[in-house]
């Protein structure tokens, strides 16, 4: 399952280069591709606001 990115982003984006897929896009709140997501949960690591979490 690919992870998500909750409505309490922040778009900080600390996320942003710990994808290695670029599965994150931009935004007022930062979108997961659930078709390139790996689900290596990289970005969850980094998140300082864990709103990052795995799918279900």
């Amino acid at each position: 399952m690919a992870y998500v990115i909750t409505e309490e982003c922040t778009a900080c984006g600390s996320c942003l280069d710990e994808c290695p897929v670029e599965a994150i896009s931009e935004g007022d709140i930062y979108v997961i591709d659930a078709e390139l997501c790996t689900d290596c949960g990289d970005c969850a690591a980094v998140c300082p606001v864990e709103c990052i979490l795995p799918g279900e």
